[in-house]
């Protein structure tokens, strides 16, 4: 691998960084706000609790991520991201399916959720095919 793609790796990794921060964190207070306005119906309560526990796990398992000392624990601690925001994903849909929110309601932060885990997936190929 010649020096100009390292470089370009990190560059990517580091541009993807300044975006995933802040987006993971918002992603978690969006539904740190959505458990908020939950019905207080036992179910909407259980099932808000679950959304909320691996929304805000997003971005705390990025944060670790980040701090990695290899590429492969970096994948590992992506690993979990991904299952925290799919888990989050899961969540919102029962909230919808079983009649406790509008999907309009969630429809944004469905897609938030989609496009953070297409972009963990894409991360963690990058980390993958890297080679130290």
């Amino acid at each position: 691998m010649n020096g100009n793609t390292l470089h370009g790796r990190v560059a990517h990794q580091e541009s993807e960084s300044r975006l995933l921060t802040p987006r993971t964190k918002a992603f978690g207070l969006r539904v740190l706000r959505l458990f908020d306005s939950l019905p207080h119906k036992p179910a909407a309560q259980v099932i808000g609790r679950q959304l909320l526990r691996s929304a805000l796990s997003v971005g705390a398992n990025y944060r670790s991520a980040c701090r990695a000392r290899s590429k492969a624990e970096f994948a590992a601690k992506m690993g979990i991201v991904l299952e925290e925001a799919d888990e989050s994903k899961y969540w919102m849909e029962i909230l919808v399916e079983g009649s406790l929110m509008k999907k309009r309601q969630l429809d944004a932060l469905i897609q938030e959720a989609t496009e953070i885990t297409a972009m963990v997936v894409a991360s963690i190929n990058t980390a993958r095919r890297a080679k130290r």
